[in-house]
């Protein structure tokens, strides 16, 4: 069972998985099933993930920060990875919002063959650098 945080429950009350569960059964076509395999694949990758439901509806994975959304649209599947521009992405997955200086996106469209070992280690390497401590800044005295 998908672990999801208890501060994202929806005013009925139900879990963040269970919003996420939902949004897949109504999608009900290929939308739905690219991001229930997009899911098993995150949990895969980083399987303490926590699952969020945020900004009116979208889904969200984190794991000590945001690791990406899951928004879906008419054409295609949007994952946005919230530090992406300080990834590695040797396969090449990220093909949208690359112009920004930190977040990076995958648009997955119908047919589309998904990259299963490539997007667990761009999963993983996200939840990795939400990990990493940055050193504390000193201030300069005068």
């Amino acid at each position: 069972m998908p672990r999801s945080s208890d501060t994202q429950a929806a005013p009925s009350g139900a879990s963040a998985s269970e919003l996420i569960d939902a949004r897949i059964a109504d999608l009900g076509d290929w939308r739905g099933h690219t991001l229930a395999r997009v899911r098993a694949l995150i949990h895969e990758a980083v399987p303490e993930v926590i699952e969020e439901w945020k900004w009116r509806g979208t889904p969200v994975w984190s794991h000590a920060g945001i690791i990406c959304t899951g928004e879906t649209y008419k054409t295609y599947v949007k994952l946005t990875f919230a530090k992406g521009a300080s990834l590695d992405d040797p396969r090449g997955l990220f093909n949208s919002s690359l112009e920004g200086n930190t977040r990076r996106a995958i648009d997955i469209h119908e047919g589309a063959k998904i990259d299963g070992p490539a997007l667990k280690a761009l999963i993983a390497a996200a939840a990795t650098l939400n990990s990493v401590k940055k050193p504390a800044r000193t201030r300069k005295s005068d």
